[in-house]
């Protein structure tokens, strides 16, 4: 299934975290605290001015790496992947030169 994010809206997939303390300690799920750095994986045209009626683009891409707030965006899942919805305010800032960990 495609989907496409409407106005300002930016999909997002959450990158997860090691599950290891630098001394080794395991951290289990219960009590890991969410991914607050994503990859954009989709994003919309961008908003419209209200003053003007001209559509505003994006500052952000598919495949940049962002920070974002902790209780920002709405959960849900496509495909069986989970995955955040928000609006690019929400996006604190992109993360340059990070790779994907794979």
């Amino acid at each position: 299934m495609k989907f496409r994010p409407l106005g300002d809206r930016v999909v997002v997939r959450r990158i997860k975290e090691d599950q290891k303390t630098a001394g080794g300690i395991i951290i289990p799920d219960t009590v890991a605290e969410k991914p607050q750095e994503g990859e954009i994986i989709s994003v919309g045209p961008g908003a419209i001015d209200e003053k003007t009626g001209k559509r505003t683009p994006l500052e952000v891409k598919a495949g940049d790496y962002v920070l974002f707030g902790k209780w920002s965006g709405t959960e849900v899942k496509l495909d069986g992947e989970e995955l955040l919805i928000m609006k690019e305010s929400d996006v604190m800032g992109v993360l340059e030169g990070k790779k994907a960990k794979k």
